[in-house]
């Protein structure tokens, strides 16, 4: 199977990329010096990545793919594995950097990710959904946004008297009856479990949709990475009433590590291309993600499509948690790299490194044999 590069649903495989940059682009620059964090203190996150440095029996959570159910009868299981979560295993630009201890949601057997998989279907579907929870060592269940269902599949166990305990399957029935770009996450000790990794994208494409020429899909999260070190087992004070986020991601992702076109999640586009993201928001802070040299229009809001005579060009995307936005704009800027980035600078840092954190990018495909490029292929850890 051809590996795909960039972020999750775009078409350009790995080959192609490799093409587009060019030998020289990536390998030629033998010596360049990334920037360090030049400060003293190490953040929370950086104390907690060397604390692991010894070594973990866990894999490491790999960056959301896309579930097409349609082509597997609109069945998919769905399991929790304990995981760990490489934000920027690199040490560039502030890092390593990594989550000790997360919860992964594994589609079938596919790889476990967070964010979990992206399940996509077509409107007027039923979808199964079948939770396996008989490997597990604590209670889950599974909640759908934006959707219609009967009482019995919200996944609210205190609400539903459903709880999936340890050892048992339960298969949920959600009907794609609300069109849109929609979130699941775990309802079981919601604070928690969230903050643990377990959330994803659902997405349900309306009748007659027709696809962008690049169509992706963002997930913005926001860690204290206290909670996943003591899951991990450091002795460490965390409370969820008194969050101190440290940990800012793209796709489970911090820059520089947001670029690497395999294990981030890169916007690649050619010139004249029509992209539309799908963004959602699975942290519990507003995030304005800000487009370099690139208006866009929103298109749709948690489900709704916005009518035309609504929509203007803007370049802030403000997003609250849960809340999830789609937006279109055309590749006709003059070819280059541009950022995609919070715009709450202490958000685009690792720890007290800047620049980090929640920062991506948008990557014309003609830019990508330039020593630019190259010179960030090398602080995300792409080795071409």
């Amino acid at each position: 199977m051809t590996k795909q590069v960039g972020a999750p649903g775009t078409t350009l495989s790995r080959r192609q990329f490799v093409k587009a940059t060019g030998t020289t682009g990536i390998l030629g620059l033998a010596g360049c010096a990334a920037p360090t964090n030049t400060e003293t203190n190490p953040s929370r996150a950086e104390t907690a990545t060397a604390a692991q440095q010894s070594g973990s029996s866990l894999p490491a959570a790999a960056k959301p793919k896309v579930v097409d159910v349609t082509d597997q009868g609109n069945a998919v299981t769905l399991r929790a594995v304990t995981s760990t979560l490489p934000v920027h295993p690199g040490d560039s630009m502030g890092g390593p950097i990594e989550l000790p201890r997360v919860w992964a949601w594994q589609a079938d057997d596919r790889a476990p990710s967070v964010p979990g998989p992206i399940i996509r279907t077509t409107e007027g579907e039923d979808v199964e959904v079948t939770l396996d929870n008989t490997d597990a060592d604590m209670p889950h269940t599974v909640h759908f946004h934006g959707v219609r269902k009967t009482w019995e599949n919200d996944g609210v166990p205190t609400t539903t008297g459903i709880t999936v305990m340890p050892g048992e399957k339960h298969t949920y029935e959600i009907p794609a009856n609300v069109p849109g770009t929609h979130l699941y996450h775990c309802h079981y000790q919601t604070h928690r479990h969230i903050d643990m990794g377990m959330y994803g994208i659902f997405r349900v494409d309306p009748e007659g949709y027709e696809q962008a020429d690049q169509e992706l899909f963002m997930t913005v999260k926001d860690w204290d990475s206290r909670l996943n070190r003591q899951m991990a087992g450091e002795d460490v004070s965390y409370s969820p009433r008194d969050r101190h986020p440290d940990v800012f991601t793209i796709n489970g992702r911090a820059a520089p590590r947001t670029l690497h076109p395999e294990d981030g999640s890169p916007v690649l586009v050619s010139q004249g291309d029509t992209v539309r993201v799908h963004f959602a928001n699975n942290g519990y802070m507003n995030h304005p993600i800000h487009t370099h040299n690139h208006r866009f229009r929103v298109v749709e809001k948690d489900g709704s499509r916005i009518p035309e005579v609504a929509q203007y060009e803007e370049d802030i995307l403000n997003m609250a948690p849960a809340e999830r936005k789609t937006i279109e704009f055309e590749a006709d800027a003059d070819p280059g790299i541009y950022l995609m980035h919070c715009h709450k600078v202490s958000h685009a840092m690792n720890g007290n490194s800047y620049p980090g954190g929640m920062v991506g990018g948008i990557v014309y495909e003609s830019v990508m044999d330039s020593d630019v490029f190259a010179q960030l292929m090398e602080y995300a850890g792409y080795e071409g």
